[in-house]
């Protein structure tokens, strides 16, 4: 099989800090501007505009699909969650003070879940505004990332505390702690296996923990790469950023690791998702876009 080569696409250029991509439901991408604040739109004709009616402190991090089929997105800054609608038209829901939003989830119960950086917290908030709360048995664990599990309940990252912890819909909480000492936890992801699929950026290692809470770990060959966030694949592996290495990775089932680099030096790989057509794309805090296009099939014998 030919390897695909990564090309950059210029996107809102130094000091903008996209940080986070997904797919929205008009087929663009859209990013977080961690370093301007606000949102930018990647368009399938390539076109780019920029949402930057929020605080330039806002710092937003993570964004997804809302279930009113808006893009959400968590604001650590000001403590909000903004929304901004295909259309452009904007809003913000408050959050409790001193909560710092990162990870940012749509639930099985259609309600959005973020994880409280700032309060040991994870979030529920409905899509007209109503906000609930549930503490974490930790203290000072500094929740993260969240994915949905297989399960129906919420996994989630504790960066400080050194864990994933499982969340059920009425907010009851299972702390799994992690088999490697100050592993750094944070980017989560539910994997095509049955699992949650998760990096721990200070150990350079990836994790897998099954919904009855075994975990294993799979170490990088750099153990220095510093992996930061991770989305799973149709095809049954995972892809994740390797933001020291300047390197895009992929993770088979089976724990076998691919790596890829990154066309421009210290680019600082962050969030990345996968389009439709099987397309990863990288959100780069230089200010522009990694794409990695399909691997072309092989040609015949």
């Amino acid at each position: 099989m030919t390897q695909s080569v990564i090309r950059e696409v210029a996107l809102t250029g130094p000091g903008s800090g996209p940080y986070a991509i997904t797919v929205g439901p008009d087929g663009a991408l859209w990013l977080t501007l961690a370093g301007s604040g606000g949102v930018a739109r990647f368009g399938p004709d390539g076109a780019v505009r920029a949402y930057r009616n929020d605080p330039p402190e806002s710092r937003p991090l993570i964004i997804t699909t809302g279930p009113d089929g808006a893009l959400w997105y968590t604001r650590s800054g000001d403590h909000r969650l903004g929304r901004l609608a295909v259309d452009g038209e904007g809003g913000s829901v408050a959050l409790p003070p001193g909560c710092a939003p990162c990870g940012l989830v749509t639930g099985p119960d259609g309600a959005l879940w973020y994880a409280g950086m700032g309060d040991d917290t994870v979030g529920r908030v409905t899509a007209d505004g109503e906000v609930s709360t549930f503490p974490l048995p930790v203290a000072k664990g500094f929740p993260s990332m969240l994915a949905v599990g297989p399960d129906e309940a919420l996994w989630l990252t504790l960066n400080q505390a050194n864990a994933v912890a499982r969340v059920d819909l009425d907010g009851s909480v299972a702390v799994h702690p992690l088999p490697t000492d100050a592993a750094g936890p944070v980017g989560i992801t539910r994997g095509g296996d049955g699992a949650l699929w998760f990096v721990e950026i200070l150990a350079g290692q990836l994790g897998r923990i099954t919904p009855d809470g075994r975990i294993d770990e799979f170490p990088l060959p750099d153990r220095a790469a510093r992996p930061h966030a991770i989305v799973a694949e149709p095809a049954g592996g995972c892809w994740f950023t390797e933001w020291a290495a300047n390197r895009l990775g992929h993770v088979a089932p089976d724990g076998t690791f691919t790596h890829h680099d990154l066309p421009t030096p210290n680019s600082e790989p962050h969030g990345l998702t996968v389009t439709p057509d099987g397309s990863v794309w990288v959100a780069l805090e230089t200010g522009a876009l990694a794409h990695l296009p399909p691997s072309p099939p092989s040609p015949p014998a």
